[in-house]
């Protein structure tokens, strides 16, 4: 995800409380389990900020395993939040949930632009989208927000386990192209480990990023072009 770093004050302690008081219910709601069935339509999502004041955000729904794009919806909204570190599912979930309202066809499952479970309370945005909509959800990120491992080879499908200081697994490091910054695989809610880690594998089509993601973040830059 695009995330804008306001400069300013420090956030308000009341709404960091507040927040994080609902970051530790919510987290009592994960479920990680593996998907019922296999799934026929997969969506990515990711959200950016093409102003200061704006946060967009955009599904693309494709078929699995082919990857035909289905469809491709948008929404934007006025961004209420300030910049929070651990807290920005609060400043993006709103509108990822009001563009979600907008797919005809709903997916089996949703890969986030962005962490799941890899997160300092396990609520990543893709945990968090999880549980507001009940639907299972992966965080695929390019960057570790928390944990630590060891690199994975240079070679395209290479792992390594992304962990906690007291050894709990909290993500795998996935090295989607050879040579490149690898990417940041955890499930989100009613997913696991391995089903995020093979559904990133099999969306992968010569680009770091697999096609969901990837798709999103392009669609995004495309729809900014409608906002001006």
């Amino acid at each position: 995800m695009a995330y804008y770093r306001p400069p300013g004050l420090a956030p308000d302690p009341i709404i960091v409380r507040d927040l994080t008081r609902q970051q530790d219910e919510m987290r009592t709601l994960v479920r990680l389990e593996p998907l019922p069935h296999e799934p026929q339509l997969i969506a990515g999502c990711d959200s950016s900020f093409p102003t200061p004041e704006t946060v967009l955000s955009v599904f693309v729904v494709l078929r699995f395993p082919s990857l035909e794009v289905v469809e491709r919806v948008y929404h934007t909204s006025p961004v209420t939040l300030p910049y929070i570190p651990g807290l920005l599912s609060f400043r993006e979930a709103p509108n990822l949930l009001l563009a979600y309202e907008k797919l005809r066809h709903q997916p089996d499952v949703i890969m986030v632009d962005g962490h799941g479970i890899a997160h300092p309370r396990r609520m990543g945005i893709a945990a968090h989208l999880g549980v507001m909509l009940d639907v299972p959800t992966f965080g695929v990120a390019k960057q570790k927000l928390t944990g630590t491992y060891q690199e994975p080879a240079l070679t395209k499908g290479s792992l390594s386990p992304l962990t906690d200081k007291n050894g709990e697994l909290l993500g795998e490091v996935i090295r989607s192209k050879d040579k490149v910054n690898p990417l940041f695989v955890s499930p989100g809610h009613r997913c696991d480990q391995a089903t995020a880690t093979r559904l990133t594998l099999a969306c992968l089509r010569g680009y770091k990023l697999p096609e969901p993601t990837r798709l999103a973040d392009h669609w995004a830059e495309e729809f900014k072009k409608d906002l001006k």
